[in-house]
């Protein structure tokens, strides 16, 4: 008889545990191989289950002579062959799996499959022997993640930005009455802006910038839409400023001057465009000079990830914590005639907790000053969280 290969002994114990109700999820190597990082022990599965029914899987795989049962204060684990694969139970006590924040789902030749998500191994120092070949597939995502979502960002987004803005002789008249404005609520942050250095990653359509340009500042915009470029630029032209836009994602930059900026700013639905916000991080401290300071004005994920609203209805369908890519509709989307909608590519996108945010931040070296958290102002949402910002230096 063939041996089964790694997918068919995944699915035959997912397929086993759902039917016995038992919670799981694949963890470590195999929860790694089955996300797709390049790992190797493919002859191995190591299962986490509910620690309360550790006595009943041990007496459903009976047949397939499994060791003792090794237990410590902590945790107990049995182990067993099936058809040369080592299989691996394991429980942790007074732990309940179901809870566990990075458990998601994964597709495995069309079973759905509960695994520990990889984001718990590559800030966990314990699995330093993961790190690398995680990061390694994290970069090979987010160039695939990129492509994907330029595309998306380059199809028909200027007229869409008419639709928001009006032409750009209007937008800029309504940038020049009051360009303050334009910056609420993190205006208050950027200081005077007289001949400061600022760079707006991920800058979109100009508006912003052309608010900065107005008010004094020296302003590049890195995008990587030619359409948001194009409005941007008649924009800043109508307004009598002056924009460098730099056509780029962030993280492909073309070469800059390390300490080149006072300001760097990112804002509105931006780091949902990053599997992996480390190598951002290290980017923005680069691009910050001695004194300088970075600004993220960004939505809280209490509104994007956790709560779903309906007029004046509010109801909790997200899971804050949860570390998945989202496919979702570009966000212009809501701008563009319906007849319109349906032929317009997707967007991939993983949301971020603030706890992760700060915590990559403060890792890369930059010094947190501020933590603005930022409530809705319609009165159906009063109390609820809208937006947050930071504002970090260099340490």
């Amino acid at each position: 008889m063939n041996q089964k290969s790694f997918r068919e002994v995944v699915q035959k114990y997912t397929n086993e545990l759902e039917r016995s109700t038992i919670p799981y999820q694949f963890i470590e190597e195999t929860a790694l191989i089955l996300q797709g990082v390049s790992i190797e022990h493919e002859n191995q599965l190591i299962i986490l289950i509910q620690w309360d029914l550790l006595e009943s899987v041990y007496e459903k795989y009976e047949a397939y002579s499994p060791s003792e049962i090794k237990k410590d204060q902590f945790a107990a684990s049995f182990t067993f062959y099936d058809d040369n694969y080592h299989i691996q139970f394991r429980c942790v006590f007074n732990t309940t799996v179901k809870t566990d924040p990075y458990r998601i789902k994964v597709d495995v030749g069309g079973t759905e499959v509960w695994c520990k998500s990889l984001y718990a191994y590559i800030y966990d120092d314990r699995y330093y022997f993961s790190k690398t070949r995680i990061e390694e597939f994290l970069l090979e995502k987010q160039h695939d993640m990129t492509s994907s979502n330029e595309q998306a960002w380059n199809q028909n987004n200027f007229q869409a930005l008419i639709q928001r803005f009006g032409e750009p002789e209007h937008a800029a008249d309504k940038i020049k009455q009051n360009p303050d404005w334009r910056l609420h609520p993190y205006r208050k942050y950027l200081g005077d802006l007289s001949s400061k250095r600022v760079i707006h990653l991920l800058g979109s359509n100009g508006v912003k910038g052309v608010a900065m340009a107005l008010l004094g500042a020296d302003v590049t915009i890195v995008d990587f839409s030619k359409e948001n470029q194009k409005y941007a630029k008649e924009v800043a032209k109508a307004a009598d400023s002056r924009l460098n836009y730099i056509l780029s994602d962030a993280l492909s930059l073309p070469m800059y001057n390390v300490g080149e900026f006072d300001i760097v700013l990112m804002e509105l639905g931006v780091l949902h465009y990053f599997v992996d916000l480390k190598s951002l991080a290290v980017l923005i401290r680069d691009l910050l000079n001695e004194n300088g300071k970075f600004i993220l004005h960004e939505f809280h994920p209490i509104s994007t990830k956790l709560i779903t609203s309906s007029g004046k209805k509010h109801k909790v369908t997200g899971n804050y914590f949860d570390p998945s890519i989202k496919t979702l509709d570009v966000a212009f989307t809501k701008h563009m005639p319906e007849e319109n909608k349906q032929d317009l590519a997707k967007v991939y996108q993983r949301q971020w907790t603030i706890g992760e945010v700060v915590t990559i931040l403060a890792d890369a070296g930059l010094f947190i000053e501020v933590l603005e958290e930022e409530p809705n102002h319609k009165v159906h949402d009063m109390g609820l969280p809208k937006t947050y910002t930071m504002v970090l230096s260099r340490r």
